[in-house]
């Protein structure tokens, strides 16, 4: 693994900074997607063939990361070109990706992602979401909720699973469905936390799709489904490491212009040193997301699974901490409008909460990684 970013990488990211610099913190969802699509930035993790960049989660994850760092997070590039681009590039037949694969590099098409459900939490082999065969066709019932963007996703790529519920085996498949499919409904859910990205609750009454609209093979089991998984994680935790840096910022050039006493309050060790402290664990957060994009562009799919939750785990903390430093630097200012942080305390905790739990990351590294028993 290269331990200095290349030289394309800069520059990546400087072009991506500058095109978050122009549209800033009030940024319109709309006109940022169309914008980063015409660029070559949304699609730039997908085949060159199909109208991608032909790069990886690397260069996606850096895409997002430095739009959250100017203010304006793009938080459906977690769901459209990182795990459902990724899936079909990887898992799609040739009619899938010639369908899906240049309108998601292009901006013009977006996924939404459906895989958690009210019942099952974070726990997946309790997903009762369920596919069965009807001649040539599949009949899909169940529900999701918390799913992203659904209102203005063009498809939604569902997880059910072709085992009965009760035996605790999951075979989990994947399904295109259609925003306007007969069955397929959407409820928003009234989140606290204010964002471009509505939330939605779904319900699939037995809903009809075609062969065609399962994607990879229906034994694949969990293969496919981490094919998206883990891109999901390194996507969350560049969100997390864009929206730490954005709210570092604030704080720091508040700290060297707020004068109080004699001198700005960024020269007493009492402000600097937890800003420091900051942006270290911001910095370390990111060395392990960089791993972890590394691993999975080299096909490391068992490796890339450890680092992902690591790096979401680390992002997810550093950026809590980062924006509560950050909004304590300025007092009262923090929690105005004008310099908007108040609105990143909540915002920040997504990180730590979505799509895994930190507690589940650490049973997963204490049970994978260190071989210790599973109390559940």
């Amino acid at each position: 693994m290269p331990t200095i970013e290349p030289d394309e990488h800069k520059s990546l990211r400087e072009a991506v900074a500058a095109l978050g610099k122009r549209h800033g913190r009030d940024f319109n969802r709309e006109e940022l997607w169309s914008e980063a699509a015409k660029l070559g930035y949304l699609g730039v993790n997908l085949p060159e063939e199909y109208g991608g960049g032909g790069g990886g989660i690397a260069e996606l994850s850096i895409v997002l990361e430095e739009l959250g760092t100017a203010g304006c997070p793009l938080l459906m590039m977690v769901v459209s070109p990182a795990i459902c681009g990724t899936v079909i590039a990887r898992f799609g037949t040739e009619a899938q990706k010639q369908e899906w694969l240049p309108a998601l590099a292009d901006g013009t098409r977006t996924m939404a992602f459906g895989i958690t459900e009210p019942d099952a939490g974070s726990n997946s082999h309790r997903i009762t979401t369920t596919a069965h065969r009807d001649g040539a066709d599949w009949l899909l019932t169940g529900r999701k909720v918390f799913i992203s963007g659904v209102d203005i996703a063009d498809a939604t790529l569902i997880v059910g699973r072709t085992e009965d519920s009760r035996t605790g085996r999951l075979k989990p498949c994947l399904f295109i469905v259609p925003r306007d499919a007969e069955g397929f409904t959407r409820h928003q859910i009234d989140m606290e936390l204010q964002a471009a990205e509505k939330q939605f609750e779904l319900t699939l009454d037995d809903v009809r799709l075609p062969a065609e609209a399962l994607v990879g093979d229906e034994d694949a089991g969990l293969l496919q489904l981490f094919a998206g998984l883990n891109p999901e994680r390194i996507m969350t935790a560049a969100f997390a490491i864009g929206m730490g840096r954005y709210a570092l910022s604030q704080a720091i050039t508040y700290a060297r212009d707020r004068t109080v006493w004699n001198t700005p309050i960024g020269a007493h060790q009492a402000i600097a040193h937890p800003l420091a402290q900051a942006h270290i664990d911001l910095e370390l957060a990111r060395l392990m997301m960089q791993k972890a994009a590394h691993l999975y562009d080299a096909g490391d799919d068992v490796a890339a699974g450890e680092a992902a939750n690591m790096a979401k785990y680390a992002a997810g903390e550093a950026c809590v901490k980062a924006v509560d430093q950050a909004v304590h630097t300025l007092g009262g200012n923090g929690l105005t409008r004008e310099f908007g942080l108040a609105s990143l305390i909540t915002a920040a905790r997504v990180a730590r909460i979505a799509p895994v739990s930190r507690e589940m990351i650490l049973n997963y590294v204490s049970h994978q990684t260190l071989g210790l028993p599973k109390s559940y």
